[in-house]
């Protein structure tokens, strides 16, 4: 069954030769880089000619080259093997070119194909991580500096790997803690970040618990800092109040010294009729005194003056 495969395989090349020479090659290269675009005919050639997007770039025929666009702007040259060489390639390079070499005699010799794809070198990727209870949300991303920018990427933990292709984020929930790697490339260039993500639910339910036991011996604190500022107030004010007290009672006493002897030089009627009346004496008193005598009842006779002789 395979030789007569390989027979058949044989025949086609031998009844169409073009087959062997539509194949087309694919070439990737970085921006400012010095591309090569070979051609598998061995050994110098005699005509060859090189177009892009059916647009002639140059020809080299009998080793003499021929350019149809500026230099310049080509940025290109060509060898007696009729291999093309771009200098410090830019995006606009890119495109579909198309070589074909023919015979001294003018007969076909060769003709192929070639994708030439430039690219920018890719950016660092950002790794990121949120932990949500027992579950970790890692993300990957890629700051794209153009809209058309799309990179191959893949997130792995362990032995466990996600892969996306033309994005420029990845994102993975995972509910072990680890070392994570974020790898972005194109098909010019590769960069890889790689971090280690802890997230534990008992770390978490400690931390919250000391965090509530931390606020709570705060508030006591607080509350038991302005009862004693309060307190100390109150017994400051009662120590305030009770001097004013003490001063006031001292003022009203002076007061009343100064008033009393106004008072015994102007008496009441009331105060007069109290000092009128005589004090009672003891008995022992009013017996040991004589009797008073009884007075006179008579009238006496009034004196006349007498007259002089």
């Amino acid at each position: 069954m395979n030789f007569r495969r390989i027979f058949l395989v044989k025949c086609m090349l031998l009844l169409f030769p073009c087959v062997k020479c539509s194949t087309t090659n694919w070439i990737y290269m970085a921006v400012n880089k010095t591309a090569l675009l070979s051609i598998a005919a061995a050994g110098s050639v005699y005509d060859a000619t090189w177009l892009r997007d059916r647009n002639k770039l140059l020809q080299i025929k009998d080793n003499k080259v021929k350019y149809y666009a500026k230099k310049e702007q080509c940025r290109c040259k060509v060898f007696l093997n009729g291999t093309l060489q771009i200098q410090q390639v830019v995006k606009e390079d890119s495109g579909k070119y198309k070589v074909t070499v023919y015979e001294p005699d003018g007969r076909l010799k060769a003709e192929e194909y070639t994708m030439f794809i430039v690219q920018e070198p890719v950016p660092q990727p950002i790794l990121s991580a949120e932990c949500r209870n027992k579950t970790v949300s890692v993300k990957c991303e890629v700051k794209q500096k153009t809209k058309d920018e799309t990179f191959t990427i893949e997130l792995t933990q362990d032995k466990i790997k996600k892969i996306q292709k033309n994005a420029t984020k990845l994102e993975m929930h995972m509910r072990n803690s680890g070392t994570f790697r974020c790898v972005v490339k194109n098909q010019v260039s590769e960069k890889m970040a790689e971090k280690v993500i802890k997230c534990s639910g008992q770390l978490d339910l400690y931390l919250v618990l000391s965090i509530a036991g931390g606020a709570i011996f705060l508030v006591i604190f607080v509350i038991l800092l302005i009862y004693c500022i309060r307190k100390k107030k109150a017994e400051r004010l009662e120590d305030d109040d009770e001097e004013r007290m003490m001063r006031a009672r001292q003022v009203d006493s002076e007061m009343v010294v100064r008033e009393l002897p106004q008072t015994q030089c102007n008496p009441t009627p009331k105060q007069l009729r109290v000092q009128q009346r005589p004090l009672p004496q003891p008995q022992m008193q009013q017996q040991a005194l004589p009797p008073r005598p009884k007075p006179r009842t008579q009238q006496r006779t009034p004196n006349h003056p007498r007259e002089k002789p």
